[in-house]
């Protein structure tokens, strides 16, 4: 069964590299026309709007700081005007660690950014999107937690972990609230993904060859992995599919 889009407007959000930008082309494959959010990425942003448009989608690379909720507004506004339309479509997938740092060493400043560019973001990215899809009768949201949320994360990832089961349970209560409306809300759950500046950043080879050898189906995973499940949850394969949460680990972890 070939999945259609056609006609459906999506937004996400870091969405021009890793991740980001294997949903969005997926999403534009599939048919949609894809606005791609960055913040300090614009070259990859554009190179991914581009790859877009060649596909003859509507498409736009538009910058916002997340952790602002004025700016968080700002970025629908842009992507709905670029796109001809309002959000059907909001991928929340901007996010970051930040920098590890142990509790004992965590400062307010430090907290605050690693919230609000993982949970404050998705929190009034939704806001914005919910009145147009509310007003259409139909919407579909994927939020991105990680197995940090089950796990703790790594060293010095405890806030990092806490942002990431706050979207989790975020997404379950914003189920529950939008169901009636014709609107679903899910979540993805990546585990160890290479290919992201994620870990080229914060993971060392020994750590990341350790990680390797600990899941079950013997391989990190792709973007490509995770933009598949979130087509599926974004597709009518899955329109009995509210407040869920997809692992997407290769067995590392299982509910």
């Amino acid at each position: 069964m070939n999945i259609e889009l056609k006609g459906k407007r999506a937004l996400v959000t870091g969405g021009g590299s890793g991740i980001g930008k294997a949903v969005s082309l997926r999403l534009a494959e599939a048919g949609a026309d894809v606005a791609v959010h960055y913040n300090g990425s614009m070259t990859e942003a554009v190179e991914t709007a581009e790859a877009i448009r060649r596909m003859g989608r509507r498409t736009a690379a538009v910058q916002a700081d997340l952790t602002a909720a004025a700016q968080a507004s700002r970025l629908v506004d842009e992507a709905e005007a670029a796109l001809g339309g309002t959000i059907d479509i909001v991928v929340n997938n901007a996010g970051h660690l930040v920098r590890r740092c142990p509790n004992a060493d965590m400062t307010e400043e430090l907290y605050a950014a690693i919230m609000d560019v993982n949970f404050k973001s998705t929190v009034f990215v939704c806001k914005k999107v919910i009145p147009g899809m509310v007003e259409n009768g139909w919407g579909s949201i994927v939020n991105m937690s990680s197995v940090a949320a089950h796990n703790g994360g790594g060293p010095g990832a405890a806030i990092y972990a806490a942002s990431k089961a706050a979207v989790m349970a975020y997404t379950k209560g914003l189920a529950k609230e939008l169901a009636p409306a014709g609107i679903r809300a899910n979540a993805v759950s990546p585990g160890f993904i290479g290919s992201t500046a994620f870990h080229a950043t914060f993971t060392s080879e020994e750590g990341r060859q350790a990680t390797i050898r600990s899941i079950p189906m013997g391989r990190e995973g792709t973007p490509d992995d995770v933009a598949g499940a979130v087509l599926f949850l974004v597709s009518g394969l899955s329109a009995y599919l509210t407040g869920e949460t997809i692992e997407i680990n290769g067995g590392m972890f299982m509910r």
